[in-house]
């Protein structure tokens, strides 16, 4: 089959591709990093002549072309699987919202109860084969592929090549149209500045529960990035890896020579991840590595995957957590910030895991844009706060002040242990919340 003769068929313009869209139709832009560039800028141009035309994203790193425009919200409607400050600022614009997930089922979410009429994303430059690969992103794409109606791949020379598992890939027989995109590079996520003493502090507290052969998943943020540069660092040795997200401090504990998956259970020897974000460092790293594994996020966050493999490691930070041990990880009352994603998916499997553990690491205070400083560890979550992850499946919590273990706890202990790792200056009022709540009994501690 000549695929390069049925490429030149179906390359066009990006003018030329969006004009498929017509009003009314929801147009999927894939996830994160493969969120179209050029594709997206022409579609914006068409604004005027289009209306109630629903976008979906997520993890969304840059402001889209479609979201620009004062009048942008009369034309198109922003659907973010997954918040970032990106997100947000198109929610608040009131052209954006959320939708829930448990980032596992997101896959099924498209086989089943989804209508997808335009898929645009960016892509690989095709091989040989006639294959484009999804390179940063496989998550949900081939089911969303598999729904659209009509496909359009952007390609990215800079995109690079990563090796994975079958629904990482879409041959050129299953494009409608082809764009070569203007994209300069790939988009990159900052790993962050210097830790701070909290992170550090934290840190401290988590790397010591970490047996040598164990599976590591690491969560986006200062704390996570923190503990990965402190794996890196440590006498830790043939730890593996199999994460939702792979970011730059993989890269670090592997070069440092930590990572063998001599001893994973599933997939030995091979980093499997469901999508990535980060710097040049770590595209370059990922680019045709053999040791790195694409797979969709139905596999690489499926609690029994995850619950197989022995000494599973499981990093994530919240936002707040209550006296009751629930964890809200994705907003502040009713002001959304991010979202569910595999957080819950990985404190469930990584339990599950023989020698597996669940950690939930946050500071024990913030101070907010007023300057009030408060206890990241509350009574009762704020009204319209989400519960990510529910009291029952709570493991480990982590603040600088120390770390619990909530298994086997009742009520009353869940208070005092919490309490005792909430920074001093809120446990006098805490303790006295718990006591109107009905959920202390001071011990002889």
């Amino acid at each position: 089959m000549d695929y390069q003769a049925m490429y030149q068929e179906k390359l066009t313009t990006p003018e030329e591709a969006v004009k498929i869209v017509k009003s009314g139709d929801w147009v999927d832009y894939g996830w994160c990093t493969n969120h179209p560039v050029s594709l997206d800028k022409a579609l914006a141009a068409r604004k005027d002549e289009l209306t109630d035309v629903k976008i979906r994203g997520g993890v969304t790193l840059w402001m889209p072309e479609i979201a620009k425009a004062d009048d942008a919200g009369d034309h198109f409607t922003w659907n973010s699987w997954h918040c970032t400050g990106v997100d947000r600022k198109i929610i608040t614009k009131g052209m954006g919202y959320f939708s829930p997930m448990r980032y596992s089922e997101l896959p099924r979410f498209y086989r089943e109860n989804i209508e997808v009429d335009v898929a645009m994303l960016q892509v690989t430059p095709m091989d040989s084969h006639g294959n484009f690969s999804f390179a940063l992103g496989a998550s949900h794409l081939a089911d969303m592929l598999e729904r659209a109606k009509k496909i359009i791949v952007e390609v990215n020379p800079k995109m690079p090549w990563v090796f994975g598992l079958n629904g990482t890939e879409i041959n050129i027989r299953d494009v409608d149209m082809v764009v070569e995109g203007e994209a300069d590079g790939v988009a990159q996520l900052a790993s962050g500045g210097a830790p701070t003493e909290v992170d550090t502090a934290v840190a401290n507290l988590v790397v010591p529960q970490i047996p040598n052969g164990a599976c590591l998943q690491l969560g986006i943020g200062g704390m996570p990035n923190t503990i990965g540069s402190m794996i890196a660092q440590s006498d830790l040795k043939d730890l593996s890896v199999h994460t939702e997200m792979y970011v730059d401090g993989f890269v670090d504990i592997a070069n440092a020579g930590k990572i063998t998956g001599k001893y994973k259970n599933l997939d030995k020897g091979r980093q499997v991840y469901a999508f990535a974000a980060g710097t040049q460092k770590l595209y370059d790293y990922m680019d045709r590595n053999p040791e790195v594994m694409a797979a969709p996020v139905d596999y690489t966050n499926d609690p029994f995957i995850i619950s197989q493999i022995d000494n599973f490691i499981s990093i994530n930070n919240a936002i707040d957590i209550d006296l009751f041990g629930q964890v809200n990880a994705e907003s502040a009352g009713t002001k959304h910030i991010s979202g569910t994603g595999g957080q819950l998916d990985f404190v469930m499997g990584a339990y599950l895991s023989k020698g597996g553990k669940s950690f939930i690491c946050m500071s024990s205070t913030v101070t907010g844009k007023d300057g009030v400083t408060k206890s990241r560890i509350v009574p009762t979550l704020a009204s319209g706060s989400i519960v990510t992850d529910p009291r029952s499946c709570g493991h480990y919590i982590v603040t600088e002040y120390g770390m619990v273990n909530l298994k086997g706890l009742s009520t009353w202990e869940r208070a005092e242990q919490l309490i005792g790792i909430a920074h001093p200056d809120f446990r006098e009022q805490l303790i006295q919340d718990a006591e109107k709540m009905h959920i202390w009994r001071r011990s002889n501690k």
